[in-house]
């Protein structure tokens, strides 16, 4: 399989950007307290909104590999950092120290075929898997619903 190359443009207006990717339009802004107009979601839960996208998309893939009855999912994922770091303090890391991710699989399968569809998705969804390369610490619990 060739390599694919993703590409986005975006252009601002103060801290709002409006991006394009392909046909698809994104904005990504601050709430007003963060000095936005409050246009689109802030980056960091566009990241984490990036993970549920990206992991609903693997599980799919991989359910059908597997041949795991999967009628759909569900994703509650939070993420904490130190805001210190991103307001410039030194020392202080700018991105999230832990992200949980708390998935509900709507499915007759086990709770142990639910767990081997967690780890072989975590192990090569590109969103978990850049978050893990990046000492996030990441704490997935995937459940029947």
């Amino acid at each position: 399989m060739a390599e694919q190359t993703f590409q986005i443009k975006s252009t601002s207006e103060g801290m709002k950007s409006n991006i394009e990717a392909g046909k698809h339009s994104i904005t990504i802004d601050e709430p007003a307290s963060m000095g936005g107009t409050d246009q689109g979601a802030d980056p960091l839960s566009t990241l984490l909104a990036s993970l549920a996208g990206c992991e609903t998309v693997i599980a799919n893939m991989v359910a059908k590999e597997l041949d795991f009855d999967l009628k759909d999912i569900t994703f509650d994922i939070k993420g904490s950092l130190d805001p210190r770091g991103l307001m410039g303090t030194e020392g202080v890391r700018p991105y999230f120290q832990t992200v949980e991710v708390h998935a509900e699989v709507n499915t007759s399968e086990s709770q142990e075929r639910v767990d081997e569809l967690q780890r072989i998705t975590d192990e090569r969804c590109p969103v978990f898997t850049t978050l893990a390369a990046a000492d996030v610490e990441l704490k997935a619990n995937w459940a029947k619903a």
